[in-house]
């Protein structure tokens, strides 16, 4: 029993380790804060469709690779919230599957974020909170996460699958 909390332990940890270093990666290149964002690091949220450890694993490196966002406490705890529920929606949904492509839980992290973040970038606009902006953001934030989730993600898949790494995640 001590060994599956061991491999849960282990590869929580290594995925928060990744999804905060592309963060932070993607920062250096000023795409992971912001209305428009291209996270590398949110093509990581596949993997629960594909193991539970991913859950706490994409939260906490969310949480550390929002430890560098200008917008501060909000986006640590607003973007933060939107992976968990992302990662939870995503692990729920892991046996639905298009071609052996877990395409719907690719898309919660592009609701939650477009939804969640959306809103915390519209709280910051110069004229403050308007609807217009809060949708305007929320669509912006919610292609760039289409776009990374599957662009990404679905590549990821792919290699999952091939080499044979599908079943040291379960």
């Amino acid at each position: 029993m001590q060994n599956k909390n061991v491999k849960f332990l282990v590869q929580g940890a290594v995925i928060a380790a990744m999804y905060a270093a592309l963060t932070y990666l993607a920062s250096a290149v000023n795409l992971a804060y912001g209305g428009v964002q291209f996270r590398f690091s949110e093509a990581l949220t596949v993997l629960a469709a594909f193991t539970p450890a991913a859950i706490p694993g994409l939260t906490i490196g969310c949480f550390l690779g929002n430890l560098g966002s200008p917008y501060g406490m909000l986006d640590i705890l607003c973007g933060t919230l939107a992976t968990l529920l992302a990662a939870l929606c995503a692990y729920a949904a892991r046996k639905i599957t298009l071609k052996k492509l877990p395409l719907l839980s690719m898309f919660f992290p592009v609701l939650f974020n477009g939804l969640i973040v959306g809103a915390e970038v519209a709280a910051f606009l110069p004229e403050g909170f308007t609807v217009y902006g809060y949708f305007a953001n929320a669509l912006w934030v919610a292609i760039g996460e289409l776009v990374v989730c599957y662009a990404g993600g679905v590549p990821l898949v792919l290699a999952i699958e091939r080499t044979g790494l599908k079943k040291y995640l379960q």
